[in-house]
């Protein structure tokens, strides 16, 4: 597939995001809860990254993904959160600093009170426990996420973790078809494990279109080289007009 490459006067946009961070809220520790809204009045498309604070990778590839690309050629209905978990990314831990799991505190009919667990390898057999939080959206940063997506009312969600490389989407929708097959990963309608309160979870309930892009366990070179164009397109597009997976 032909992608458009960066010309030389673009080149210094890639060292710094050019683009507004307005703050939707605040973590429990007082760190601004960022997104770069859309410039339309409509957002069709969110992606967030950094839910979980360990995985910063994807933190990192989809703030490339912006920087490679002038302000103005990101489709005017996508926001983007580059940080779901600033406390959590600042301490380079799962959960947020109450060590909450974030993505097992939204308001799911299938919350559990019950700590969940996290594997320090993804090959370990053996989990980690992991708060859920006290109440479901107890947590500040999960709470100011919900009230973000119900005030602008995005069409759909793409939610960028890693490392189990594989695109989750229980509906088998165009973009996470586009997305596995662009990459390879496989394409999976159930994680294989529950999730209680996750995200996805209290999306689905909503009849609000989730796609859960998990990252390969590799180093950022090689993440960087392989989906930032990809994110690229997708931010381009707006989910809209993607290249055939055909395209030569």
């Amino acid at each position: 597939m032909i992608r458009r490459a960066l010309t030389p006067n673009r080149m210094h946009r890639r060292t710094t995001l050019d683009l507004p961070l307005v703050s939707y809220g605040a973590s429990l520790e007082g760190c601004p809860l960022h997104w770069i809204p859309p410039r339309s009045k409509n957002c069709d498309l969110l992606l967030i990254a950094g839910l979980h604070g360990e995985e910063p990778d994807t933190t990192v590839i989809l703030s490339r993904a912006c920087r490679s690309l002038p302000p103005s050629d990101i489709a005017p209905d996508v926001g983007i959160i580059l940080s779901a978990n600033p406390d959590g990314l600042a301490a380079g831990t799962r959960g947020n600093a109450r060590g909450v799991d974030l993505n097992r505190n939204f308001p799911a009919s299938n919350w559990s009170a019950d700590e969940s667990t996290a594997r320090w390898h993804v090959e370990d057999s053996d989990g980690l426990p992991i708060g859920t939080g006290a109440s479901p959206s107890s947590e500040p940063e999960v709470a100011a996420l919900i009230k973000l997506i119900e005030a602008h009312a995005p069409q759909r969600i793409l939610s960028l973790h890693g490392p189990l490389d594989c695109v989750d989407d229980p509906r088998e929708s165009e973009l996470g078809l586009w997305i596995a097959s662009e990459t390879g990963s496989p394409l999976v309608t159930d994680i294989g494990y529950p999730t209680p309160g996750s995200m996805g979870s209290w999306a689905w309930e909503r009849c609000l279109p989730i796609v859960t892009w998990e990252f390969p366990a590799a180093g950022i070179e090689e993440l960087s080289r392989r989906f930032v164009p990809l994110l690229g397109e997708i931010l381009r597009s707006g989910f809209r007009n993607l290249p055939s997976p055909d395209s030569d």
